[in-house]
């Protein structure tokens, strides 16, 4: 069924339900359009909402990156960031392949539409016009026959009137036939009028509206049919997206399980263990005796000039307790600043780090080498010369991280001793030097050795705003009077130690020094300097020397 053959008279139906079709198409592509406004104000508050919660530092300067919590969190982030740009890839499919299209292909439409219904107008003008020639053709003829009639009247009563000239009525019936004649020839032309028109009339009917109506329908069922691809593409975009969105989601499922709690409390000690000792029990100090009171950890013992000195005060100001508010700390190269297992691991950090930078200078310098080669053998390929600047550098940058790795070997040797000389006892090994043996007789050249040393040792103390802020160590503060000792030979000191904790000594590089205990396997050894004081510095830095 078409409607050329249904429809042969609803010209103003057709006219209105074509416009309604493009109307729709139109409506549609609104729709789509504001559709994609959507999903990109949608992808755009998606990514500034990632944006706001990721983290601003880099995840090697975030300590909290390490946690698995974090990381998935991070990752639920990007999962969301690839979800946005799924978002915005469906809003730029549908604003290309719907909005573009559509609205092209409408525009196309409505041209074709009005050049059809142009034709059916110009059809219709055509069929008026020759309707109203028809209809001026049977005016004339209906006008013509009145008037003959009436002529051939006028000349039959002329000729039956005696008292009319012959003149008269000769008249009268000329007149009578050429309205005759008239009227033959008005209806002549009114018949082929006439006839013509019914032609025209078929043709308009059967031949010529039905193929415009035809092609209307054609032109709408084309419009109709591309409007519900229109109306697939909305889905089909949407399905072509849904595999990566499976996969975002997916990734937040993943992200959601790699959370392990256990992990990240095993992160946390890693990240914050400090290497210190657990302070031991304050020892009871009896004032009521002051004489006759036993040295304790938490006194200093009595001067060299014999007066006793009341001990506590002066060391707790040195002491701050682990949960005590902490102080601002400043930053220094060998992260000396750090307790001593994260500045190990920190100075573990820079080595290594070091050690790959080296590598990677010397892998370079021996390419620029075998370069330099080809070129000298073969000029043609380069000018030797050319390589001689970055060869330098490399050399240079060579030179400068063989530096700092001995730099940060150094310093890590030094830290791992002290993490070893601030392990409890309960790891099965000595946490600090061995105590000097009780049974020694008390000397006042002994004590004067320690007084010096403990003195020297006060004033080495950081600033009071950093001693609060220093963590608390195993101390040696045991004092016992000793005979002078004899040393069992010499030393001297491989590297520079700072002895910066209870019962150790400085000591500077290439110094000599007396020995006066050896390493009993605790990886300390008992030295005394020539200038003065005793204590212990790790065994691996000297270069030892029995008598």
């Amino acid at each position: 069924m078409d409607w050329g053959t249904e429809l042969w008279d609803q010209f103003e139906v057709l006219e209105r339900h074509t416009q309604w079709g493009l109307d729709l198409l139109d409506r549609y592509v609104k729709f789509v359009k504001e559709r994609t406004e959507v999903e990109q104000a949608y992808a755009k508050q998606l990514r500034s909402l990632v944006k706001k919660y990721m983290p601003k530092r880099p995840a090697k300067d975030d300590p909290e990156s390490k946690f698995s919590q974090q990381q998935s969190f991070v990752q639920i982030l990007q999962e969301v960031n690839d979800f946005a740009g799924q978002r915005e890839l469906v809003a730029e499919n549908l604003s290309v392949r719907v909005c573009l299209e559509l609205a092209k292909y409408s525009q196309e439409m409505k041209q074709e539409r009005k050049m059809h219904f142009q034709e059916g107008r110009r059809a219709q003008q055509q069929l008026e016009s020759g309707f109203k020639q028809l209809e001026n053709s049977k005016r004339k003829f209906e006008r013509d026959c009145r008037e003959a009639e009436k002529a051939a009247q006028t000349a039959e009563r002329l000729d039956q009137d005696i008292n009319a000239t012959k003149a008269d009525v000769e008249k009268a019936k000329q007149q009578a036939h050429l309205r005759s004649h008239m009227a033959e020839e008005s209806k002549n032309e009114y018949a082929a009028q006439l006839q013509r028109f019914n032609r025209d009339q078929s043709h308009f009917y059967f031949s010529q509206m039905p193929q415009i109506f035809d092609k209307l329908q054609d032109m709408d069922e084309r419009r109709a049919t591309h409007l519900g691809a229109g109306y697939g593409l909305l889905s089909e975009t949407e399905l072509e997206v849904v595999p990566i969105i499976a996969k975002c989601l997916e990734g937040m499922k993943v992200a959601a399980d790699a959370v392990n709690a256990k992990n990240d409390s095993q992160v946390l000690i890693e990240l914050h263990k400090s290497g210190f000792a657990r302070p031991g029990d304050v020892e009871f100090e009896d004032f009521s005796q002051p004489m006759n009171r036993v040295p304790s950890d938490s006194s200093l013992g009595t001067p060299s000039d014999g007066r006793p000195e009341l001990r506590g005060t002066s060391r707790s100001r040195a002491k701050r307790w682990p949960f005590g508010k902490k102080n601002k700390t400043v930053v220094t190269e060998d992260f000396s600043h750090l307790p001593p297992e994260q500045q190990r691991k920190r100075l573990q950090q820079q080595l290594e780090e070091r050690n790959r930078e080296l590598q990677k200078e010397m892998d370079q310098r021996e390419a620029l080498k075998k370069m330099k080669d080809v070129y000298e053998k073969t000029p043609q390929m380069g000018d030797p010369a050319s390589l001689e600047p970055r060869i330098t550098e490399t050399l240079n940058n060579i030179e400068r991280l063989k530096l700092e790795v001995q730099k940060y070997e150094a310093w890590l040797a030094e830290a791992e001793s002290r993490v070893l000389s601030n392990r409890g006892d309960t790891l099965g090994r000595h946490t600090r030097p061995p105590d000097p043996p009780a049974s020694a007789p008390p000397d006042s050249s002994s004590n004067s050795n320690n007084g010096s040393q403990e003195n020297k040792e006060s004033s080495e103390e950081p600033p009071s705003e950093e001693g609060q802020d220093a963590p608390i160590y195993t101390e040696f503060d045991e004092e016992f009077e000793e005979e002078p000792a004899s040393p069992i030979g010499h030393c001297v000191a491989i590297y520079h130690f700072e002895g910066s904790s209870e019962g150790t000594i400085s000591m500077a590089e290439g110094e000599d020094l007396s020995l006066m205990e050896e390493d009993k396997g605790d990886g300390w050894t008992r030295v005394r300097r020539k200038q003065g004081g005793e204590g212990y510095v790790p065994t691996s830095y000297l270069r030892v020397m029995l008598n």
